[in-house]
């Protein structure tokens, strides 16, 4: 149901298009019910394009485990960086009291089987000084890997005990990043690592923790496919409830990633503590995109748009009720993306020079604004939206 539309336009050059003469408003009310429609819409086509990516990863990693060469394990670690292209945008859709991070049929959704991070390697894998740290190399913990086996000790004593998702196979193919921030270097994991009698023990145990992590990813986003289709459990209950819950759900979710969970867990976290351990993407040094990405996401829900598509959007309401407000709206989200995109690469050198680290705090400050600014566009249209 997206639509090209053109009620910016219409503000700004009221004296060349009669359509939007105050004789004709109605031409131009956007109705509420399209907003959350189209929004349905954006977002399961993102965790779609998510999925479809991933499916390429897992084919890139049932390929590297079949003949582990180091030109297999690149193709893995571009299909990786493919795959996190897509569902970065889709960070937008937590704290919206949908089936990613709420509740699907009593249970907690797959959001920390997805993206949980910080990952303590250790947990996973050997790490430099313990060669026998990890599931991997413990075959009483886990004698035999299996997808259930994994998903059930994400998480077991401690929240950084991640098993599963993203950021494992991230480690997994990118190993710990020993190296110095200025040296511009990720994760240096040898391929060796998953050639029986390589570099390290339990070659082949790693190759079936690689591949069933990758197998994971593939079943969790199918569940939030199954959740956001038409007629599907979530969508249908979405779809019926009052236009000021979902509103305010889908922009309390927008406000708290860009001013709490962006600016602050991802971004000045990792800036006030200097550590590339803190950061989203730290094996692969691909914090930089996860920041861009995240920051698309919230973009593209206040624009109701996903690539070359365009819906209904809660730019269109705020700038009905208040063109003022929606113009200083975009402004901000403007600054917002200047910011973060012009964060130095990678996120470890950014937080660690002195030269780089004043250009992350910026981004910093924008996105808390930016947050505060849904806050008022909020209150323009009548709904309230909390910053969790």
């Amino acid at each position: 149901m997206f639509k090209h539309f053109f009620l910016l336009l219409c503000l700004v050059s009221v004296s060349m298009f009669t359509s939007c003469d105050d004789d004709d408003n109605t031409a131009n009310t956007t109705s509420r019910q399209a907003v959350i429609s189209d929004y349905a819409d954006l977002v399961l086509a993102n965790y779609q394009a998510a999925r479809a990516d991933a499916v390429e990863l897992d084919q890139s990693i049932t390929d590297f485990i079949a003949d582990p060469t180091a030109m297999k394990q690149q193709l893995a670690k571009n299909a990786w960086l493919a795959a996190r292209e897509s569902y970065g945008p889709t960070e937008a859709y937590r704290f919206a009291n949908g089936p990613i991070d709420g509740e699907i049929n009593g249970e907690e959704g797959p959001e920390g089987l997805l993206n949980a991070w910080p990952l303590d390697e250790s947990y996973i894998d050997y790490v430099e000084g313990a060669a026998n740290a990890g599931i991997i190399n413990d075959m009483t913990l886990m004698p035999t890997i299996t997808k259930d086996a994994l998903a059930s000790l994400n998480g077991e004593g401690g929240e950084e005990n991640v098993s599963v998702g993203y950021h494992a196979v991230e480690f997994l193919l990118w190993g710990q990043d020993l190296t110095a921030p200025s040296e511009l270097l990720a994760g240096q994991r040898p391929h060796t690592d998953f050639v029986d009698g390589g570099t390290a023990a339990n070659a082949n145990r790693r190759c079936d923790y690689l591949k069933a992590c990758s197998a994971l990813l593939l079943d969790h986003l199918q569940i939030l496919i199954d959740q956001w289709v038409p007629n599907g459990p979530y969508r249908t209950t979405f779809l019926a409830q009052d236009d000021e819950t979902n509103l305010s759900n889908i922009m309390t979710a927008i406000a708290t990633l860009s001013k709490s969970e962006l600016a602050g867990e991802r971004v000045f976290t990792a800036y006030d503590n200097r550590d590339q351990e803190d950061e989203h993407s730290c094996f692969a040094d691909n914090t930089h995109r996860d920041l861009r990405l995240n920051f698309n996401g919230i973009r593209d829900v206040y624009l109701g748009r996903n690539g070359a598509l365009e819906g209904a959007s809660i730019n269109d309401l705020v700038f009905e009720a208040n063109p003022t407000l929606g113009a200083s709206i975009m402004g901000q989200l403007n600054t917002a993306q200047t910011a973060v995109y012009g964060t130095a690469i990678p996120f470890d050198f950014a937080i660690s020079d002195d030269a780089t680290r004043p250009d992350v705090i910026a981004a910093v400050t924008a996105l808390r604004t930016l947050g505060d600014r849904i806050v008022e566009g909020g209150s323009a249209i009548g709904i309230e939206v909390r910053i969790e």
